[in-house]
């Protein structure tokens, strides 16, 4: 089972980024399916640790090259960035004080993100940088 499903509007026409978003999306997907042979808690937190982990580092490389061409919009693209960071902190702190994972909320609050995030931010980043 999937968590997240590439869809054709998380296309921002840019061939190597729209590759990069769904390879991301590969690994979040490989981390899930992990879930499916082993549900324990423990497993749960290294899931979600490893999800917040790869979207972190995605999220770092981004930031860094965006700072180096001296983006205008860095602020606003970066604190969108915290957003998904911050609601992903929210899922483990809800595991953690309650023992769940709501794979499903989980699943519909990346896909919402991801597909507003790369509509939006991720596409104005990219017509700045191909200017």
């Amino acid at each position: 089972m999937t968590l997240l499903q590439w869809r054709d509007d998380f296309c921002i026409g840019i061939a190597e980024v729209d590759h990069e978003h769904q390879v991301l999306i590969g690994l979040i997907n490989e981390v899930h399916a992990a879930l499916g042979v082993d549900r324990s808690s423990e497993r749960i937190e290294d899931f979600l640790g490893e999800i917040h982990a790869r979207i972190s580092a995605h999220f770092a490389l981004e930031e860094k090259d965006m700072r180096s061409r001296k983006y205008t919009e860095f602020n606003q693209h970066k604190a969108d960035h915290e957003r998904l960071l911050d609601d992903i902190r929210d899922i483990m702190d809800d595991h953690t004080v309650r023992g769940v994972l709501d794979d499903q909320a989980l699943s519909n609050r990346l896909a919402t993100w991801f597909g507003d995030h790369f509509k939006t931010y991720d596409a104005r980043l990219h017509s700045f940088l191909l200017a």
